[in-house]
């Protein structure tokens, strides 16, 4: 498995519109093959914050869906003022 986990700052008057825009391509993602969980949320204490969670089956399932989002279009979306991404490799899971 592996999990991305990231999170981007906006102008607060931005935030909901970036939000907006990531809809079609939550569900999207969603429906790609080894997706497990796709999900840009609102962060509920600082109102300039977009929390990115994701959960793949695998690296070569993640591969597949960086490779189609390079071909789509950005252009009119709302640019973050600042971003990090990270890629955790995972070795086990449990329930808590």
């Amino acid at each position: 498995m592996v999990v991305v986990g990231g999170t981007f700052q906006f102008d607060p008057g931005k935030r909901e519109q970036f939000l907006a825009s990531r809809v079609d391509m939550m569900r999207n993602s969603r429906a790609e093959a080894g997706c497990l969980e796709y999900t840009f949320a609102a962060d509920p204490i600082d109102p300039s914050r977009v929390v990115l969670y994701e959960a793949w089956e695998s690296q070569e399932a993640l591969d597949a869906h960086l490779a189609a989002l390079r071909g789509r279009s950005t252009d009119g979306d709302v640019k973050p003022i600042a971003s990090t991404i990270t890629i955790y490799d995972v070795s086990g899971q449990r329930q808590l």
